[in-house]
């Protein structure tokens, strides 16, 4: 008696059932399905937050806060990504350079005249003067660390495992740098100067520092899209970002939109760390916590995006924020790990990646 031979691949889906299959993994891939995914997620955080006692004014403040506290983490994202984007590696030395932006500005304040606070807001025309002299600073210290180091790699064919080590290592050297020079103990912009509240409608209250800090993120962000799409260095980066070999091969010279990149990417670091440092206090750890963030924001916008990951972070401040009406807010930056992780599960290309194939 023969028995029939077994081919080993299991039993077999009709081919219905299996066109089913895939076109239910096709919708559940596209954007749309994860903006409204991330959407119900918002929405349980609030029906959290209300349930845990928070007032409905209460969780439009902490969206407000959300929104400021995204446009930092923006600032720091959109240079991750510009980075990646024509580097095509993770620079771990970001968060470092983000404290040191924060730190240049307020040895610069210290060193220009103290004017009157600018009302209603909490500081005076020496942290914009020292703002506008640390976005280039910082930028310039970027540069420098690509020509001291990973340029030698770029020439010398080094794997992108070995850039993401050398990041690592320049982030300690930073931060090491940092404290010797400015020390370990927190500083603050103006210590003891008072910050009035502003009160919108519907009971939201908010900083006047906070809202200049949102409308700077949106003004830079704006100021980056304009480079990138109408200037030639802006048309530059994005070529060599899409493919460095054609973008050489056409006459473009990749080391200095490298160069560039660098420039632009150091310099919104810089800009990110003043306003973090605005917000709260400084310290030398600063920049290692926004690091987490940063990476989320560019991963779930899209790694090399940079109007994605502006986009994301914005969606990554306002759950952080929102978190704390239920949540313990020392977990804040594990919020944005699970936004992250759910958005490599559901469309690993992210929220403006572009579809392989």
């Amino acid at each position: 008696m023969s028995v029939p031979e077994s081919s080993g691949k299991g039993p077999q889906l009709p081919a219905d059932q299996r066109r089913v299959g895939e076109h239910v993994r096709a919708v559940i891939r596209t954007r749309g399905f994860l903006i409204g995914l991330l959407a119900v997620v918002l929405a349980g955080m609030y029906v959290a937050g209300l349930m845990s006692g928070a007032s409905a004014q209460r969780l439009l403040s902490l969206t407000m806060w959300g929104l400021m506290l995204g446009g930092v983490i923006a600032l720091g994202s959109i240079g991750l990504s510009l980075v990646y984007g024509v580097m095509k590696f993770p620079n771990f030395s970001h968060g470092a350079l983000v404290t040191l932006g924060a730190y240049v500005a307020l040895s610069m304040m210290a060193l220009l005249p103290q004017g009157e606070p600018l009302r209603p807001f909490s500081f005076g025309y020496e942290f914009l003067v020292a703002l506008l002299i640390a976005m280039p600073v910082v930028g310039a210290v970027a540069v420098g660390i690509d020509r001291v180091v990973y340029r030698r790699l770029r020439r010398a064919g080094a794997h992108l495992v070995l850039f993401a080590m050398a990041s690592l290592a320049m982030a300690f050297f930073v931060r090491s740098m940092i404290y010797l020079i400015w020390g370990p103990d927190f500083h603050f912009y103006f210590p003891g100067r008072a910050n009035p509240a502003l009160y919108l409608p519907f009971g939201v209250r908010i900083r006047a520092d906070q809202l200049f800090i949102l409308v700077l993120g949106f003004v830079l962000v704006g100021a980056v899209y304009c480079l990138l799409e109408w200037t030639r260095m802006g048309k530059a980066m994005r070529a060599s970002a899409d493919n460095p070999d054609l973008a050489q091969v056409r006459g473009i010279n990749t080391e200095r939109v490298i160069a560039w990149t660098w420039m632009l990417g150091g310099g919104l670091a810089a800009a990110g760390g003043v306003m973090y440092g605005l917000s709260s206090q400084l310290r030398p750890e600063m920049g290692f916590w926004l690091l987490l963030p940063m990476f989320a924001a560019t991963i779930m916008g899209g790694i090399g995006n940079p109007y994605g990951a502006f986009v994301a972070a914005l969606i990554i401040g306002v759950a952080h924020q929102v978190s704390t009406s239920f949540l313990n807010p020392t977990y804040g930056p594990a919020v944005a790990f699970v936004l992250m992780v759910v958005t490599l599960l559901i469309r690993p290309q992210g929220l403006f990646g572009r579809t392989e194939g």
